[in-house]
This record gives C-alpha cells, sequence and structure tokens, in this order.
C-alpha cells in the first residue's frame, strides 16, 4: 500500500462519530494526536490554534454547563454561524440529518425526538474527551482557516490511532459559556469542539455514513 491508499483508507474509515464508549483515552496518545495535528500548514507559520483537551470531572463541568444553556442563554458564538446553506448545500444538510435521525429512530415530525437527538451536541455525545479549538482573535479569519486545517490533522491522528471524532460547531455557537467554564482569554477565538474517544460500535447513531460530492462537482481543470 502506497502513501496516497494509506491516506485515503483514513479519509474514507473517518466518520462523525455520535456515540461513545466510556473509556478514557490515554494521556501519551492525547499527545500524539496534537503533535501530529501541530503539522498542519498555516499562513506565513503562524500556527494561531491552540487546544485545550477535558477529561474526567472537566469534561463533565463543561457538559454540564452545555446541557444547561440551551434554555437560558441565546448562542453567542465568537464566529457568526452560515448566513444560509443556498441550493446543494441545504439539501446535503437536510440528508445528513435526516440519515441521523432514521438511524436513531426519531420520525419525521418528532419535535420533541429531534430536540432530544440535539441536545446531545451538548452532552458531547457521551464523549470522555473534547477539544476547544481557538485561534489568536487578531488572525481572524485567516486563523481560522489555518485552524480548518489543523482540525483536519486531528481527525485524521486519531483514525490512525483507533480513536473516532466529531467536529462540533454546535458548541461553539455557546463560546461564552465554554469561555467562562475553562477560563479561555478573551484574545482567542473558540472556534469548535473536536469530541473524541474510543467509538461505541453498537451505538445506533453511527450506523450511517454520508455521501460525499462527485468529482464533477467540486473540481475544474482550466487550460
Amino acid at each position: 500500500m502506497n502513501d496516497y491508499d494509506t491516506l485515503m483508507g483514513l479519509l474514507t474509515a473517518r466518520h462523525s462519530c455520535r456515540g461513545f464508549l466510556d473509556r478514557a483515552v490515554p494521556e501519551d496518545v492525547i499527545e500524539q494526536v496534537v503533535t501530529a495535528a501541530g503539522r498542519a500548514p498555516s499562513w506565513c507559520n503562524a500556527q494561531p490554534w491552540q487546544v485545550i483537551v477535558t477529561r474526567g470531572a472537566e469534561t463533565d463541568r463543561l457538559r454540564a454547563a452545555l446541557m444547561a444553556a440551551p434554555g437560558t442563554r441565546a448562542p453567542a458564538p465568537d464566529v457568526p454561524g452560515p448566513e444560509g446553506y443556498p441550493g446543494v448545500h441545504g439539501d446535503r444538510r437536510r440528508t445528513c440529518g435526516w440519515q441521523l435521525y432514521e438511524a436513531v429512530g426519531v420520525e419525521k415530525g418528532d419535535r420533541a425526538g429531534s430536540a432530544k437527538q440535539a441536545m446531545e451536541n451538548f452532552n458531547l455525545f457521551g464523549a470522555p474527551h473534547t477539544a476547544i479549538l481557538t485561534s489568536t482573535r487578531e488572525l481572524g479569519a485567516y486563523g481560522a482557516l489555518d485552524s480548518g486545517g489543523f482540525l483536519m490533522a486531528f481527525c485524521l491522528a486519531t483514525q490512525a490511532l483507533g480513536l473516532a471524532t466529531v467536529p462540533q460547531a454546535a458548541v461553539a455557537f455557546h463560546s461564552d459559556v465554554v469561555r467562562e467554564v475553562l477560563e479561555i482569554p478573551e484574545d482567542r477565538l473558540i472556534l469548535c469542539a473536536i469530541t473524541f474517544g474510543y467509538e461505541d460500535p453498537d451505538h445506533p447513531a453511527n450506523n450511517f455514513r454520508t455521501e460525499r460530492a462527485a468529482l464533477n462537482e467540486i473540481l475544474e481543470v482550466r487550460g
């Protein structure tokens, strides 16, 4: 197997895990993941990313604060969310959502069921760890763009080490809560969470896979 095949194997096997085992990841494995992610490229080698990884009681403390947030606080993201999902982007988003609902037994029109599943975002899907990804505020969009490379490298490293991940924008929509709990300074933009651990293969939410766009939908070669 060549390097490309290895990379494609990791990319194809990786998926957003929404059900984790109650099993902590050893600290040296976490360090391996972050060391690998830190090899991501960045503009002028600025490396704007930092991550706070929670475990044990700290994960539970963050989980409790996030679970309380939707009923008591309005969303307050550091980085504004999308203005909308036009055309095919909205179609893909809806398809992914209905795949998840079907997997966990939520039928169309079941608002209570869909709300309960949505709250699993703030329960961190039962995972033992989450990594809060932040960037230097002054670097703005460029720092956030660079940090996307870190996020992808983090996900591939976890996959290579037998772990599972789910990047979470929902957590960043309550950046004020995350900042308070973890005492993150104001000069850091809270971008997302990367919740991770060992996948629960029997959890129904892990029983579907999203599709990817065909090459002709994303590639245009000129000249």
